[in-house]
């Protein structure tokens, strides 16, 4: 999946965030040895520094823990993982109650369209 980075926030919490995605969507699964510095950013075309950066930081949230010349690993901590996978869901959710709202929906009306787009069978 491409990075789709954009240029309104920085390009480190952009990283961390998709980082954030692929783990709790299975790409990287616990206790995964993450790829190097040097191939993440060449993937998702950005300065290593800034791949560095990003990493640094969910290291530093314990998301993702160094093993002295092995490399990065995801954490094995469950809790911590489900917790990060309800964090992410929620801010999708608000973002789209967001985003509906400015359609002019109310609550009721997100509600019916979500249901009847489940009921068709629309994957989600």
């Amino acid at each position: 999946m491409p990075w789709d980075l954009d240029n309104d926030r920085p390009i480190y919490l952009q990283l961390m965030e998709r980082i954030q995605q692929d783990i709790v969507s299975g790409v990287y699964k616990a206790g995964d040895k993450l790829p190097s510095v040097r191939e993440l950013a060449i993937d998702a075309a950005v300065n290593p520094n800034t791949m560095q950066k990003a990493l640094s930081e969910l290291e530093r949230n314990g998301l993702v823990h160094s093993r002295r010349t092995s490399g990065r690993f995801i954490t094995e901590d469950e809790a911590m993982l489900k917790n990060l996978r309800d964090e992410l869901a929620s801010r999708h959710i608000q973002d789209f109650m967001e985003k509906m709202k400015q359609l002019g929906f109310q609550e009721k009306e997100t509600l019916e369209k979500l249901q009847d787009t489940i009921k068709r069978g629309t994957p989600i």
